[in-house]
């Protein structure tokens, strides 16, 4: 899994944009307009380590009138050194690094308002640790929001799904990044996951509460929202 990751961190954000046609960009507005920061909330991103997400969280608390504080945590530190050079790019002084596993997350219990993870729950290897990380580590009240490829739901376009994923993006990962294998690798991950109704089954077995999802362009994304109560 490291090795999959280190072959591609420099290329990831844009090999999203061409597996997506861009549409990942919309689906992480999405998932951070749904979380809504708020200044002074403490937020921790795993498996973030180009920063993606947390930039456009620090973002949309600024926007609404103050700082956030951002911990971004990953498993590869080659993703980690890309995110740390895009944000010094960008001058983006609030967030900070952290070198972990989410199933093991190196800090403390009740320390985090929100808990986001954007496609990366899939590649865990125990899903339902990562998920009683989360809930240790969240604050009484601590909201959890993941996104994620999903089950797609929409008549039709699971076929074409299927087709471009196992025949177009190894090839353009090859082209882009490189590393064919890798992108094969993560479309069989996309089709390992658990479909929404039985990822949110899992969510409340790790103890949080009011589970919800939300599907996005007919189910080829969802975003499952949870809190710790």
């Amino acid at each position: 899994m490291r090795e999959v990751f280190s072959s591609v961190a420099r290329n990831y954000d844009l090999m999203n944009d061409l597996m997506s046609a861009g549409v990942h960009r919309l689906w992480k507005d999405a998932m951070v307009e749904w979380l809504n920061p708020q200044p002074g909330w403490q937020v921790l991103d795993v498996a973030g380590g180009t920063g993606d997400i947390g930039s456009r969280i620090a973002k949309a608390a600024r926007v609404r009138g103050g700082n956030a504080e951002i911990a971004i945590c990953d498993i590869n530190a080659d993703m980690l050194g890309e995110g740390m050079r895009r944000a010094e790019a960008k001058g983006e002084g609030v967030l900070h690094w952290i070198n972990g596993n989410a199933e093991a997350l190196p800090v403390p219990d009740g320390t985090f308002d929100a808990y986001t993870i954007a496609f990366g729950i899939r590649n865990v290897t125990h899903i339902d640790k990562a998920l009683s990380e989360a809930h240790r580590v969240l604050k009484p009240g601590g909201r959890f929001l993941c996104l994620e490829f999903s089950q797609v739901q929409a008549p039709g376009l699971d076929y074409l799904y299927d087709k471009f994923s196992f025949s177009v993006l190894p090839r353009l990962g090859h082209i882009v990044a490189g590393d064919g294998e890798a992108y094969r690798y993560l479309v069989e991950s996309i089709r390992r996951f658990p479909p929404q109704a039985k990822f949110a089954k899992m969510i409340e077995q790790a103890g949080l509460a009011r589970v919800q999802y939300r599907n996005l362009t007919g189910g080829v994304a969802a975003m499952h929202s949870a809190w710790k109560l």
